[in-house]
């Protein structure tokens, strides 16, 4: 008989039993409230990624359903936090969905909020892909699981949402999160080095870090910019600052920000950080700020085609 798995894979250090297999309408322990087994809710080409990463023929993007962070406000809640959608598949699928999306053309293998699912990423990236594998993440995770994930992932996509451990805990439910995202996206840059680009301008190795500026946050986004700052030189990560917040999840019941973004708070966010001497990364469109880039979560590309 197999030992346990008392789960440890993320900051929040649950030790709960998880289930081997996943069970619709069973409730399941631990934060995440899922299982060991992969539950994915699409996996398609995905041309909304920084231009890095989506290329022009898209980023293999596999959205797994969970989450170990579940922000109030995230855009993607019908996953993340209720659960509501995805299909329970085996690891051999996952791999072979990784070849079913490669052979469509994407530039890499991006896996969307992937911490709960570790063990399953780790069987499914036995062996190496010819494209990097991108692990697309909230940025709370623990330095032990990315030590795991050594030589399987070629780059790191974590969000670096807050320095003000108030905001985490308010919307996040983790007043740790500055210390624990710090130390994290530290450790995943020493474990794959500088960025690096191909010909293409496509992505081949290193860390970007994303930051969603909030509404009537600016205090809380200058201060990210300036952890960059200090601890990142030119040419080593690339920034993404990112104006596409609107009002999801959970975020009615929290009415400073329930409302969208200004002009006035982006522009002051954006020249903050040309004022910050950080070159290296992106900037978004004002349109960006639509539910019109939330992708439907029905299960496509997850079923076999004879499904």
């Amino acid at each position: 008989m197999s030992t346990p798995y008392c789960c440890t894979d993320c900051p929040r250090h649950c030790g709960v039993v998880r289930s081997e297999t996943y069970t619709p309408d069973v409730p399941m322990p631990g934060y995440c409230h899922t299982s060991l087994q992969p539950v994915v809710a699409r996996a398609a080409l995905h041309f909304w990624e920084e231009p890095c990463i989506s290329g022009s023929r898209g980023s293999g993007a596999v959205f797994f359903t969970s989450c170990n962070l579940r922000c109030c406000f995230c855009q993607n809640a019908v996953i993340s936090t209720t659960g509501s959608a995805g299909i329970p598949i085996t690891v051999a699928r996952l791999r072979r969905i990784y070849g079913e999306l490669i052979s469509q053309g994407a530039h890499n293998i991006n896996l969307v909020t992937p911490t709960p699912y570790t063990q399953a990423i780790l069987e499914s990236l036995e062996a190496p892909l010819p494209v990097p594998v991108v692990y697309n993440c909230g940025g709370y995770e623990s330095t032990e699981t990315i030590d795991r994930l050594a030589g399987k992932i070629q780059i790191y996509l974590p969000d670096f949402k807050y320095c003000d451990a108030s905001l985490s805990q308010r919307y996040s439910g983790a007043a740790d999160y500055p210390d624990v995202a710090a130390r994290a996206i530290l450790r995943m840059y020493d474990q794959v080095g500088p960025y690096e680009l191909d010909d293409q301008g496509i992505l081949q190795k290193g860390v970007v870090i994303r930051h969603l500026i909030l509404p009537g946050c600016l205090d809380n986004t200058k201060a990210v910019i300036d952890w960059v700052r200090n601890h990142f030189d030119d040419g080593q990560v690339l920034f993404s600052l990112m104006r596409q917040y609107v009002p999801c999840g959970q975020a009615a019941d929290y009415p400073e920000i329930n409302r969208p973004l200004t002009d006035a708070e982006y522009d002051e966010a954006e020249q903050y950080l040309f004022d910050s001497g950080i070159e290296d990364g992106f900037v978004q469109e004002k349109d960006s700020a639509s539910s019109d880039f939330i992708p439907s979560f029905h299960g496509e590309g997850v079923l076999p085609e004879s499904h």
